[in-house]
């Protein structure tokens, strides 16, 4: 840490701080500068009891949403730092496509924020990638979170508790059918750290939470394998009904 605040200064000179949504100068590699601090979308409250999907009119207390009464999550919450707009877009993309991996300690901050109840018994686990696109791109951008999530609390992470058998591929165009059939079989739990999940409290990590296919599977087999308690923790979160 040291070293990194001693070669600021250096790094600065030569590469002066951008925003890396709209590229206006800041004061710090890792920040955003104020006009896209202020365009992110928090998640406010009142909130679904069982998804935290934010109410648009105030409500009675535990009120359950629509789609969590016509199907109950197996999953323990959703944490959402941001919901998915313009900004958050560009800040994932970059992030994830454009090699500014950098980015994890501000978006696990951000995280972090909402992910108030993680002590020492919680265990942070990312979800996993096929090794041939973790090749294609170099890192597993989930993983990358989970690692700064962990680093800013108490938690262990445990980077190798899921993996991705099959490759699978983009389900942005799928139907929720397509999605599942697509996803059967292709994430598993560890054998080596079954013993581990048995009985444990787990933060599932995740840039963005779209349809939900990816990180139910997750939730599925981690639930199958004996966990305790699974939420769900992202940086940002497709809801397009409560921006």
């Amino acid at each position: 840490m040291r070293f990194a605040q001693t070669l600021a200064p250096a790094v600065d000179l030569i590469f002066p701080p951008r925003c890396p949504v709209c590229g206006d100068a800041i004061a710090a590699q890792t920040g955003l500068c104020a006009s896209c601090w202020n365009e992110l979308e928090i998640p406010s409250e009142p909130a679904c009891a069982l998804c935290n999907r934010p109410f648009a009119d105030s409500v009675r207390d535990n009120a359950v949403c629509a789609p969590c009464l016509a199907q109950p999550p197996r999953h323990d919450g959703i944490v959402a730092a941001t919901l998915y707009n313009d900004t958050s877009r560009k800040l994932v993309l970059t992030f994830k496509h454009g090699n500014r991996i950098a980015l994890a300690p501000m978006l696990a901050r951000l995280m972090l924020a909402k992910l108030t109840f993680l002590d020492a018994g919680w265990i942070v686990v990312p979800v996993p990638l096929h090794r041939w696109r973790l090749w294609r791109r170099g890192y597993n951008q989930a993983g990358l979170l989970a690692q700064a999530v962990g680093k800013g609390s108490e938690a262990r992470v445990m980077l190798d508790a899921l993996q991705r058998h099959r490759h699978t591929p983009s389900l942005g165009r799928l139907t929720a059918a397509a999605r599942r059939r697509a996803l059967k079989g292709a994430i598993a739990v560890n054998p080596r750290r079954v013993a581990a999940i048995e009985g444990a409290r787990l933060v599932l990590i995740d840039d963005v939470l779209t349809s939900g296919a990816t990180s139910d599977t997750c939730v599925d087999v981690l639930k199958r394998a004996g966990a305790r308690e699974v939420r769900v923790a992202c940086f940002a979160r497709v809801l397009d009904e409560a921006l």
